[in-house]
């Protein structure tokens, strides 16, 4: 019997997009990530102030670190606030970090952060990609079906 598909994630209120990140690179799987954030981290991302957009995630020792992601001091921080850039662990279970190791060795594959949200129970979370990268003729492919999707709904549009 077939393994029933996992249910979308719930987000209830998205801080940081990485618009680009499906443009760059075909997206083989996803998964949902905890961060593990100080105070003032929190208090920035419930303000929506954050950027993934330059972001990645690498494997350390056997941890899952997000590198690069941009959530700025919060204002009234004072000297308990954060490094703005600083390496953030995401928390997963192991199976999920040992099949990730296991793409980004063999296959040669890249772990993106597509997006940071608020789940339903108000945690922070990351939606984490494998990801392939896309030669340039792949993105002038996806270019040119993006284009006809959009003169195709006009079309219909003018049409119907």
């Amino acid at each position: 019997m077939a393994r029933p598909k996992p249910t979308p994630f719930d987000k209830t209120k998205t801080v940081a997009e990485n618009r680009r990140a499906r443009f760059d690179y075909f997206i083989e799987d996803t998964f949902e990530a905890g961060l593990m954030l100080t105070g003032t981290e929190v208090k920035s991302l419930r303000a929506g102030e954050a950027t993934i957009a330059e972001s990645y995630a690498e494997i350390r020792g056997g941890e899952v670190w997000l590198v690069n992601a941009n959530v700025p001091e919060f204002s009234h921080g004072n000297r308990f606030n954060h490094e703005p850039k600083r390496p953030r662990k995401l928390l997963l279970h192991e199976r999920e970090i040992a099949k990730m190791t296991g793409a980004v060795e063999r296959k040669g594959m890249t772990l993106v952060p597509l997006s940071i949200y608020f789940n339903s129970k108000g945690r922070a979370k990351v939606e984490l990609a494998l990801a392939k990268g896309k030669q340039a003729q792949d993105k002038r492919q996806t270019i040119k079906e993006r284009d006809w999707k959009r003169d195709k709904a006009r079309l219909l549009r003018d049409r119907g």
